[in-house]
């Protein structure tokens, strides 16, 4: 599988590139609007022909590539389920799976940061898991449905149930990591480690965070897949 890592400097958002290196086929997780060029130019590069564009879930922080890559590659745009995104060509519910010649991708329901989070479990050695983990840390849980209790189920009940090796790719990441191992977090990972349940949910609930600088815009187009 060839694999690469994006990074967006404004967000702090990573996309992420796979594809079968024998059929040249590819995928975008969470593609960026303002990285558009950049992604086609590496696909190009690269000799990819991209055909789906998968988001975790409907960001707040950033407005996704998908509605300009469709236009420009004719690729599939897939949201989670519980989305109110009517734009999606396909929605994806918990369980199912996706096949890109050997990458087998498939997804685990994960809200808590939204109400239709996805984590994405690929080859059965790597997660991507959006903005419902972090390197140290996790998403919000104060707006767009987001709930501390589901988050922390989602995360103690189905990420930190896999195997201890299992590579961890978030969504965002804000002091220099990339990667990290689901081990690592289960052990090192401050929101959760040694927390009980309601111990996160006081914890979540005093955090005060200002709003993302791009929620207004952010969330409706993200709503339309991007088009702006």
């Amino acid at each position: 599988m060839l694999f690469r890592q994006l990074f967006d400097l404004e967000s702090s958002t990573y996309t992420y590139l796979l594809a079968d290196e024998s059929t040249k086929e590819a995928i975008l997780i969470d593609p960026v609007l303002e990285q558009v060029e950049r992604d086609l130019k590496l696909l190009r590069e690269l000799g990819l022909s991209l055909r789906f564009c998968l988001e975790t879930h409907v960001h707040a922080d950033h407005i996704t590539g998908t509605a300009k890559l469709r236009k420009a590659t004719g690729c599939l745009g897939i949201v989670p389920a519980q989305a109110q995104v009517a734009c999606a060509d396909k929605h994806i519910k918990d369980g199912d799976t996706l096949q890109l010649g050997t990458i087998n991708i498939q997804a685990i329901a994960t809200p808590g940061h939204t109400d239709s989070h996805m984590t994405y479990y690929v080859n059965r050695d790597r997660l991507f898991t959006g903005d419902a983990l972090f390197i140290r840390g996790c998403g919000r849980t104060d707006f767009q449905s987001g709930d501390a209790g589901v988050l922390f189920d989602s995360v103690t009940q189905r990420l930190f149930t896999l195997p201890d090796e299992t590579l961890v790719y978030p969504g965002h990441d804000y002091r220099g990591h990339t990667v990290s191992t689901i081990g690592e977090e289960k052990q090192s990972n401050p929101r959760f480690s040694g927390r009980s349940r309601e111990e996160f949910i006081e914890f979540m609930g005093n955090l005060n965070l200002p709003n993302p600088k791009k929620i207004m815009e952010a969330v409706p187009a993200n709503e339309s897949c991007g088009a702006t």
